[in-house]
C-alpha cells in the first residue's frame, strides 16, 4: 500500500510523479519468490518506465532488460543491466540501433521478419560478429485486452505469421552471421485473465514438437509479458498474482532440461509503485456538472486520453462530504480528462489529488505539448 505523507508532497512543485520504492522492492521480491524454476529468466520491459532510479533498483535485483530502442539499450547499460541479459525487440530497428546492439554484445535480437534478418546479417558481417536472434512469432491469440495493446492477433503488425515460420527458420539457419537461438512471443498487455497464456503454451508446445521432429531445437523460448494489474483497487492488490502467472507456464509448457524460458514483465513490475500528484487549480460549476481542473494533463499521463483508461483518483487533502466531479486537465483538447463522475470529498482550489497506478506508461510517455514543462519526480523509501 502506498502511504502518502502530505506534508512532504506539498513541498514539491506540481505535477510530479511519486514513486514508492518500498513497494517496488516488495514487488521485485514477490517475482523472485514466485520464480522457483532455474530455467526461468525474467527481463524487465524498459518501455514501461525508464526512470534511472527505477532502472537501477530493478537491475540491482538481478533482472534482465527487454528493450525496444537503442536509447533503451543505453539506458539499461547505464543502470547496470548486464549486456548479455538484454533482449532487443521491435518491428523497426534502425541500422544504427542494430550496430549498437551488436557492439554492446547484447543477449538477443527478437526478429520480426525475413527482411530484418537479412539486414542484421549484413550488419553483423560488417562488424565481424554473429548476431544471436529469436524469431518473434505471431500466434494469433486473442488476449482479451484493449485493441491498442493487443499484439498477438493475425491482424497486428507484430511478429511472423505461423504460415511463414518454416521459410523464416530456413532463411535464418542459412545466414552465416546469424545464430538462431529461440522463439519469441508476446500477445498483448494488461491481460487480467490467465486463459490466453494457457493457449499460448499450447501453441508453443505444438511448434517446438514440430521442429524438434525435424532436428531443430531452440535454446530459449520467450513468452513476453502482458500480466495486468488492478487499476480499480490498487491498495487492495498492490502486487499482482505472480505465483499464479508463473504456474500457468509451469503446468502447461513443456521445456527440455537444457532450455530457458524468458519473460518480459513491465507494467506488473512498476505500475502500482507510481502515482501522479497534481494540484487543483479551479473548481468550475457548470450547468449540470462540476469540473475539478488540475495542473496535470494528458501530457503527464496519456493513458486515459489514448486508451480510455481509468486511474483511481484520490483527494489527499480533504475529508469533506462526497460530491461528484469531472476531473480534467489544462490542455487545449477535449480528451484531456482523467475521470468523469468521480466521487471525491468536497474539493477546493489548492487540494492535492493522486492519480494512482501511474508507474507504468506515465512518466515514460510524457510530452511537452502546449510547451509544458515535464513533471518532476519524488521518491519515498525507508
Amino acid at each position: 500500500m502506498t502511504n502518502f505523507v502530505v506534508e512532504e508532497l506539498c513541498q514539491n512543485h506540481t505535477p510530479f510523479y511519486y514513486y514508492d520504492l518500498n513497494l517496488l522492492r516488495s514487488t521485485l521480491k514477490a517475482i523472485k519468490k514466485s520464480v522457483t524454476n532455474r530455467q526461468y529468466k525474467v527481463h524487465y520491459a524498459v518501455k514501461a518506465n525508464s526512470n534511472p532510479i527505477i532502472l537501477k533498483e530493478i537491475s540491482a535485483a538481478g533482472f534482465g532488460a527487454d528493450c525496444v530502442s537503442g536509447g533503451e539499450i543505453n539506458a539499461a547499460l547505464y543502470a547496470g543491466f548486464p549486456s548479455d541479459g538484454i533482449v532487443y525487440a521491435g518491428v523497426g530497428k534502425s541500422d544504427e540501433e542494430i550496430e549498437l546492439g551488436l557492439n554492446k554484445n547484447i543477449g538477443c535480437f527478437n526478429v520480426e521478419s525475413v527482411e530484418e534478418l537479412e539486414i542484421i546479417n549484413q550488419i553483423a558481417a560488417k562488424c565481424g560478429r554473429v548476431a544471436k536472434v529469436a524469431l518473434r512469432v505471431n500466434p494469433d491469440i486473442d488476449a482479451h485486452t484493449h485493441e491498442y495493446i493487443t499484439t498477438g492477433l493475425a491482424e497486428n503488425k507484430f511478429g511472423i505469421a505461423l504460415e511463414s515460420l518454416d521459410h523464416v527458420i530456413e532463411t535464418a539457419t542459412a545466414l552465416e552471421n546469424i545464430a538462431l537461438t529461440g522463439l519469441h512471443f508476446h500477445i498483448g498487455s494488461q491481460i487480467t485473465i490467465l486463459e490466453p497464456f494457457k493457449l499460448l503454451c499450447e501453441k508453443i508446445n505444438a511448434l517446438t514438437q514440430k521442429y524438434s521432429s525435424k532436428g531443430i531445437f531452440f535454446k530459449t523460448i520467450n513468452v513476453g509479458g502482458g500480466l495486468g494489474i488492478d487499476y480499480d483497487d490498487p491498495d487492495k492488490n498492490p502486487i499482482p498474482d505472480f505465483k499464479s502467472y508463473f504456474e500457468v507456464f509451469a503446468d502447461n509448457l513443456t521445456l527440455r532440461p537444457d532450455q530457458e524460458l524468458h519473460f518480459e514483465l513491465g507494467r506488473s513490475v512498476v505500475a502500482q509503485c507510481g502515482s501522479l500528484i497534481t494540484k487543483v487549480l479551479y473548481v468550475k460549476k457548470g450547468l449540470t456538472k462540476q469540473f475539478v481542473i488540475v495542473d496535470a494533463g494528458f501530457t503527464d499521463l496519456i493513458r486515459p486520453a489514448l486508451y480510455g483508461a481509468h486511474h483511481v483518483i484520490q483527494n489527499l487533502t480533504s475529508d469533506g462530504p462526497i460530491e461528484t466531479y469531472d476531473v480534467v486537465g489544462p490542455i487545449c483538447e477535449s480528451s484531456d480528462c482523467f475521470g468523469k463522475n468521480e466521487r471525491l470529498p468536497l474539493t477546493r482550489r489548492g487540494d492535492l489529488l493522486a492519480l494512482r497506478s501511474a508507474g507504468a506508461y506515465g512518466e515514460v510517455m510524457a510530452s511537452q505539448y502546449n510547451c509544458r514543462q515535464l513533471p518532476g519526480t519524488m521518491f519515498s523509501a525507508d
